[in-house]
């Protein structure tokens, strides 16, 4: 699949954000630590969350569907040696958010084969912390190198404890989270990721009958139960959609409302844009960008290049920085975007250059952007989507520039933007799909 996109248009009217694609995919595994019905409400209906419900039902979950934004799933029954057939590995491969199940099943079922899950392509992704930390409670651990196949088991069942993680990784502290719902005992999670899709999951584990105490904070403490309840469950708006969203009205420079903003969880979204000049304004649910014709980096006091970094939540997530390096082309000023956490994320800077960017990629985590304050527009060209975050970068520099751009490879971003041709065209996009 491929965009054709006619860039130099003005967009204007209000853009309505899906539901939030990693909180979907947690809440989904989350369905499977209990035989009852959980149903979730304001799914983002795009490819990975698909083929994460294809994955519990592979498994035997019975899984129904209201609508394609909200779905009921009861796992009476699951068999999780489903996962050792080749369409089983397939599936479960088809995702990095596949991974997710592991907790769920090794705690109910006290077992788990867990094939190495697939994903972007943006560097090592170290799947350690879910490891260790199954490790901590009680599992144990194999690796069939042959078939690259683990295979973790708790023939007593998971124990309760104080575990300090290895990172603050979402997936991770997602996993042991669930894991502990069922452990015996109380566990401590120490470390933990602290992002709004890990609060929503405590907050559907509370519901379903887990006591957890800590959620926003990075010590989590569970109590574990011998039973869960069913629970109904909606699902917050993205607000890496919002993000973008607020970076494509920058870069076309053309004022959008966006509304179901979850507004207490917008400060990390925003700020790198206030220190990039962007004037926002948050009433209620409802997000205004008021793009200005030129927008200058706070340089702070001693006129330091501005360096936007990402970290761990409440800090600037990493998915935002491929959208932040975008908006930092035409910024009156310089900008250094530090990528941290993935060592290939950076590499479509090299996409940027070719439309006219003035970009130094320095190494594969940091790029120095140096912002030409709309002196001189992109141009257009043929490009491929490397991952969901840089081909929705890729889109924005392609409305913004002057002529048509073709974006190959659209799949990639389909995965993770529901219907985006349409709901951009719905804004006045010239932005067409070619299968």
């Amino acid at each position: 699949m491929r965009f054709i996109v006619e860039g130099g248009a003005r967009l204007q009217g209000t853009y309505t954000p899906q539901g939030a694609k990693n909180e979907a995919l947690q809440v989904i595994a989350a369905a499977l630590l209990t035989p009852e019905p959980v149903e979730i409400a304001n799914l983002p209906d795009i490819l990975d969350v698909r083929r994460q419900l294809e994955l519990v039902a592979y498994l035997g979950a019975e899984v129904a569907y209201f609508s394609p934004h909200h779905v009921r799933i009861r796992a009476e029954a699951i068999e999780p040696t489903r996962l050792l057939s080749a369409e089983g590995k397939k599936l479960f491969r088809s995702i990095r958010g596949s991974v997710l199940i592991a907790g769920p099943l090794l705690a109910r079922y006290r077992e788990v084969y867990l094939p190495r899950p697939g994903g972007d392509k943006i560097g090592r992704r170290r799947l350690d912390t879910h490891l260790l930390g199954f490790a901590e409670l009680g599992a144990a651990i194999s690796y069939n190198e042959s078939q690259e196949v683990f295979h973790l088991t708790a023939p007593r069942g998971l124990k309760g404890k104080y575990i300090l993680l290895e990172e603050a990784s979402v997936t991770g502290t997602a996993n042991l989270l669930m894991a502990a719902a069922l452990a015996e005992g109380e566990t401590i999670l120490y470390h933990a990721a602290c992002e709004p899709y890990i609060q929503q999951l405590g907050r559907l584990l509370q519901t379903m009958g887990v006591q957890v105490e800590g959620l926003g904070t990075n010590r989590l403490h569970i109590c574990g139960q011998k039973t869960l309840r069913g629970a109904h469950h909606r699902l917050l708006s993205d607000v890496m959609e919002i993000g973008s969203v607020i970076g494509l009205a920058v870069m076309t420079q053309s004022p959008l409302q966006i509304t179901s903003v979850p507004a207490e969880h917008m400060g990390p979204i925003l700020h790198p844009f206030h220190r990039l000049g962007v004037p926002v304004s948050l009433e209620g649910d409802i997000l205004t960008v008021h793009p200005p014709a030129v927008y200058e980096p706070d340089t702070l006091y001693e006129g330091a290049i501005l360096t936007i970094s990402d970290h761990t939540w409440p800090g600037t997530p990493p998915d935002m920085l491929s959208v932040l390096l975008v908006v930092s082309i035409q910024a009156a000023g310089n900008v250094l975007i530090h990528q941290k956490m993935f060592e290939s994320r950076l590499f479509f800077v090299d996409r940027l250059i070719e439309m006219g960017a003035q970009v130094v990629l320095c190494d594969p985590h940091r790029a120095l952007v140096l912002g030409m304050g709309r002196r001189m527009p992109l141009r257009g060209i043929r490009m491929s989507s490397p991952d969901i975050r840089a081909g929705m970068a890729l889109l924005i520099a392609a409305l913004s520039a002057e002529g048509q751009s073709v974006i190959d490879q659209a799949e990639q971003i389909a995965r993770g933007y529901e219907r985006l041709d349409e709901r951009l065209q719905a804004l006045g996009a010239p932005i067409y799909r070619e299968e």
